[in-house]
């Protein structure tokens, strides 16, 4: 999340200096609480300081992301895009001039899953922050010519994306490993999707996704102060009860590869694999350290020293587990000479099969340990990482001390075990591959 944009650009760089002094220096963790809406009690997770000069509002709508395009890709992208616009009665300009007066952003995005609002403040503003918020939701620009207007920069930043060849290449994997499902559709959507999507279709979005039983709440900042006002901008939200969970989406098919030519001097080669692994698997850290040596550790890690440093076969190559409640895949990605892309994609495969075959030694298990657990202060140095890692757990149907839990496991974590756990996972040698070449 990016706290620090809130700062207007007439707020002296001594202030900005402090704020992010204290950011990375203050914070008391609260227990998960709730605000009761309707007679809806909706979990919010809390973190806080007396001290800490900002505050922030996300208000998370679950199952609510490009997961209900239906057969309109980028459906939800275009209706995050209208809260962006302003009110209807000021409009976009002047609304985000009202804004910018008083340095608060409200921001809107949607990923795959989720649809969020988010606000953000100082906290001498915050009340403003969420009037504004509150006149948004009740006066939405839904018109035509707002709709136009977005629908100009989707075509716009769709043509540009064709030029982007690990963008083109992300997007082609993503359509072998989930054909006829939302996820091989781009998020934005595709040029002939969005001239389909009407002002009729957002407002149904909204009907049917900006719903009570869907929220969940992440804030920063004095919650008791605020939550009357926000359970009251909360109450006008309908309510959907009938809605469908959240489904999981699992890659079927078999291991296929797809090539495009472009005018590009490297090829970028991307791939992937399922995992056959739960996000709530009590085994989900194993996994984590396991690809940390395969991958995804950057300079260090197995593909890296055998693809690049050793072989000179790519510029760079990385791999990552993603685990997620509606889909899960091992995916990586590489950028190599063109006369190297088939070499890499061999050795790719070979280290692999190799990884799997015999696992990790008791050096990579000790270096990664020391890593992961030497680098978790880093990693929840503010409040607001620690805020973002609890949404995470609470988001993913984790109990609350589940990360500190993860860490004494992976400390805990034994040479045979770990290397037991991977060699049951075979799946990832059956590999897609995505090429954008010459």
């Amino acid at each position: 999340m990016k706290y620090l944009s809130v700062i207007s650009k007439n707020i002296s760089k001594d202030i900005k200096k402090y704020i992010c002094f204290i950011c990375l220096n203050i914070g008391v963790i609260l227990a998960n609480s709730n605000i009761v809406v309707n007679n809806i009690s909706l979990p919010v997770i809390v973190e806080t300081s007396e001290k800490l000069p900002l505050v922030s509002l996300q208000i998370v709508f679950q199952n609510s992301g490009s997961v209900q395009d239906g057969k309109l890709p980028g459906l939800a992208a275009l209706s995050a895009g209208v809260l962006n616009e302003g009110t209807s009665k000021l409009g976009s300009t002047k609304f985000a001039n009202k804004l910018e007066s008083k340095a608060i952003s409200i921001n809107t995005s949607n990923g795959k899953e989720t649809f969020v609002i988010e606000v953000e403040s100082l906290s001498e503003y915050f009340d403003d922050a969420l009037g504004f918020l509150e006149e948004l939701l009740n006066d939405k620009n839904l018109k035509l010519k707002t709709l136009e207007k977005l629908k100009l920069l989707s075509d716009s930043t769709i043509s540009s994306r064709e030029d982007d060849f690990d963008y083109v290449a992300s997007k082609n994997l993503y359509s072998l490993l989930y054909k006829g499902t939302y996820l091989a559709n781009p998020t934005i959507g595709t040029k002939e999707s969005i001239a389909k999507i009407s002002l009729k279709d957002i407002e149904k979005f909204y009907k049917e996704n900006l719903t009570l039983d869907n929220v969940m709440i992440s804030f920063a900042g004095d919650l008791k102060k605020y939550e009357k006002k926000i359970a009251k901008i909360l109450s006008s939200l309908p309510l959907q009860s009938d809605k469908n969970e959240l489904k999981y989406t699992p890659i079927v098919d078999k291991p296929k590869d797809i090539t495009i030519k472009k005018d590009t001097e490297q090829a970028y080669v991307y791939f992937a694999s399922k995992y056959n692994l739960d996000v709530k698997s009590e085994d989900l850290y194993k996994a984590k350290v396991a690809f940390f040596i395969l991958s995804s550790s950057g300079f260090g890690s197995r593909l890296m020293e055998e693809i690049r440093v050793k072989k000179g076969l790519a510029y760079s190559v990385y791999g990552n587990l993603s685990m997620n409640l509606s889909h899960s895949l091992y995916q990586g990605h590489l950028q190599t000479k063109l006369e190297s892309s088939d070499d890499a994609i061999k050795s790719v495969k070979a280290e692999i099969a190799k990884f799997v075959k015999n696992g990790v030694t008791k050096e990579e298990l000790e270096s990664a340990k020391k890593f992961i657990l030497g680098s978790e202060p880093l990693r929840n140095e503010t409040i607001f990482q620690r805020l973002n890692t609890k949404f995470s757990s609470f988001y993913k149907g984790y109990d609350e001390d589940h990360h500190e839990k993860e860490l004494r496991l992976i400390e805990k974590l034994s040479l045979d075990n770990l290397n037991t756990f991977i060699k049951e996972h075979k799946e990832i040698n059956e590999l897609y591959f995505s090429i954008v070449t010459k």
